[in-house]
């Protein structure tokens, strides 16, 4: 039951305390601590269900994506989870963590909107290849194979050059997303696409809803960050792929640090727009997010 407990409060933590309180739901689910010990995998599929499930009616800001391709990251190691392998090789709900992202993109999609993205870039290591090569070899000229560079930044440049050696004029977007984000939505990505049509840039993203302490030392707090102005940003982040070519540019000539792509934008001092999305959009970091993941694909599966 302790196992369940801590699922739970990873649970709390990791969607940003979806009904508005720290430590407590009120809901049929939960009502006071003591009852948390009788709390199980179903009442966590349940929550799941109340927070996370995908209308069946889509309202959708697109659905036409034949301009951006899509640059999916999956060279990470993923040391936090201390697995045996990098997270997004790791087993989720019958299939790896990354071939919910592969079924999305050349799949669901293609099948669900009027035009799909007309390639997907899929960044990993040599060594981890031979396992995908079906998926290559079923979306023949749709789904290829790009080197991750030391940094994020060196693997999306890796994967950006691919995708444009490898598309026409048409594909003039570029979508980036993180492999350990499984549980993106059509929703959230066709409308963080049109987004980036309208203002060259967009990202994902959630108001931050848990309390920002800053410190220098990590041991004494030096003030509280008031979070009505702090978003969460998500995948994918989507841009104008000149903008983004000139932007490692000047990465690259200043010798800039930047920690996602948008930020390489920012430092054009280019508009990105907010794109909200949804708080199941979590990133695959530890084992408790692999049961939360479970628990909302499960109930997805049931809607």
């Amino acid at each position: 039951m302790m196992y369940h407990r801590k699922i739970i409060q990873s649970f709390i933590v990791v969607v940003g305390f979806f009904w508005g309180v720290n430590a407590r739901f009120t809901g049929s689910a939960f009502v006071t601590s003591k009852r948390a010990s009788s709390i199980g995998t179903a009442d966590l599929r349940r929550v799941a269900g109340r927070v996370g499930s995908t209308s069946s009616a889509l309202s959708l800001a697109t659905d036409d994506l034949s301009d951006t391709g899509f640059v999916l990251l999956a060279g990470g190691t993923g040391s936090r989870m201390k697995a045996d392998r990098p997270k997004q090789f790791l087993e989720l709900a019958g299939t790896t963590v990354l071939s919910h992202s592969l079924k999305l993109f050349l799949e669901t999609l293609p099948s669900t909107l009027s035009e799909g993205p007309p390639m997907v870039v899929l960044v990993m290591n040599k060594q981890w290849r031979p396992d995908f090569e079906d998926w290559v070899n079923k979306y023949d000229g749709r789904l290829i194979f790009a080197d991750p560079g030391e940094e994020r930044q060196g693997s999306v440049e890796n994967g950006l050059k691919a995708l444009s050696e490898n598309t026409g004029p048409g594909c003039k977007y570029v979508a980036v997303h993180d492999s350990a984000r499984p549980l993106v939505t059509i929703e959230e990505i066709c409308n963080v696409v049109a987004d980036a049509r309208e203002f060259g840039a967009s990202v994902l993203g959630v108001p931050c809803k848990a309390t920002i302490k800053e410190s220098d030392d990590g041991v004494l707090v030096q003030r509280t960050i008031p979070r009505a102005r702090l978003w969460e940003v998500h995948t994918p982040q989507v841009i104008l792929i000149e903008t983004l070519l000139e932007g490692f540019a000047k990465v690259e000539a200043e010798n800039l640090e930047v920690t996602d792509d948008v930020s390489i934008v920012e430092a054009l001092g280019k508009a990105v727009k907010l794109t909200k999305g949804e708080y199941t959009n979590l990133k695959i970091t530890t084992p408790e997010d692999m049961d939360v993941a479970e628990a909302i694909l499960a109930d997805r599966a049931k809607s």
